[in-house]
């Protein structure tokens, strides 16, 4: 009998179980059943924000619920992470990642989450090289004179950026590893200060994305001496890559992507990728895209995984030998 009863038992639970993971199985397949919060490490209104509502918009349309931006700048991005990861992995809750979230690895003494272990990959969404800039009429107006000049002129030259550890910062950094030139980086606090700067000639180079520079340079106040991506930028084509200067090591693509806490399930991964990278294909996605300076980075989340862990070796090895201060 006691035997019966125990059998009667384990049946009764394993049909419970089926029924739980059936259930949960049709939850997911109806995902989104309500609005999705996308949290953004950053202010409203830059680069950043602008690329996601992009997206955000277009995944609403696509799966019949609001994704809705959540605004959280602060302490590099840990402020956002954070309240990503104080969210269950229901796919109701993402988080706006990218190269910055690979730079903090290295350059912060402690973080409270690991960026690879404690996140879900989902969807990389964009990539945006570096502009480097100068005025006008300098007549630094290719890499080869830059390097040949700040040879000849030993610690002379300045290098304009925003923010130490900011990936236009570290950009700096890397370009003086690559070509062995000698030169002092100017932190500036804003954008705006960093191109005044450029314009008065406090600085002979400056390092930032199109969103940043696009305006002065249209106005002819400022020109690219080259960008930083592994091909031409689609905005300038005509202005070669460092690489293509000389300095095959040198490549510096900014990128950003959509992040879960880790445990997200993976049929609710697979869907949002899907939505995400038919979105990116759309023309009028990518002509918005190229009006900020950006591309479409479309692919998987083994993709977006591995590029996170190649970026925080990368930047790992510029914060050591450029001698950044952990934050």
């Amino acid at each position: 009998m006691n035997r019966a009863i125990g059998t009667a038992w384990s049946a009764a639970a394993a049909i419970c179980a089926f029924v739980a993971s059936m259930g949960l199985s049709q939850a997911q397949t109806n995902y989104p059943e309500k609005p999705v919060r996308i949290i953004v490490p950053y202010g409203a209104g830059g680069v950043a924000d602008v690329t996601t509502r992009l997206i955000a918009q277009r995944l609403g349309e696509r799966m019949g619920q609001s994704f809705i931006i959540e605004n959280r700048p602060g302490a590099g991005g840990i402020v956002g992470a954070k309240a990503v990861l104080a969210s269950p992995p229901d796919g109701y809750t993402l988080f706006l990642a990218g190269n910055g979230s690979a730079i903090s690895e290295s350059l912060f003494k402690s973080l409270p989450f690991n960026v690879v272990r404690d996140f879900s990959p989902v969807s990389a969404l964009a990539e945006f090289e570096m502009l480097l800039a100068t005025k006008a009429d300098s007549p630094l107006d290719t890499v080869a004179k830059v390097v040949a000049h700040a040879k000849a002129n030993p610690g002379k030259l300045n290098f304009g950026t925003i923010a130490t550890g900011s990936t236009q910062n570290l950009s700096a950094e890397l370009f003086k590893m690559a070509t062995g030139v000698q030169a002092a980086i100017v932190i500036y606090k804003t954008t705006p200060e960093l191109v005044t700067a450029i314009l008065r000639g406090d600085v002979d180079l400056g390092f930032d994305y199109f969103a940043a520079f696009g305006s002065t340079i249209a106005n002819k106040q400022m020109k690219v001496v080259a960008t930083s991506g592994e091909q031409r930028s689609l905005q300038l084509p005509t202005v070669p890559t460092v690489k293509q200067s000389g300095y095959a090591d040198y490549v510096v693509t900014s990128w950003n992507a959509f992040q879960g806490p880790a445990g997200l399930p993976n049929d609710i991964v697979t869907k949002l990728n899907e939505h995400v990278v038919a979105s990116l294909k759309t023309p009028d996605i990518q002509k918005r895209m190229g009006d900020l300076g950006m591309q479409p980075m479309i692919g998987s989340p083994e993709f977006l995984n591995e590029r996170m862990k190649s970026d925080i070796a990368k930047w790992a090895k510029v914060i050591q030998a450029a001698g950044i201060e952990k934050q």
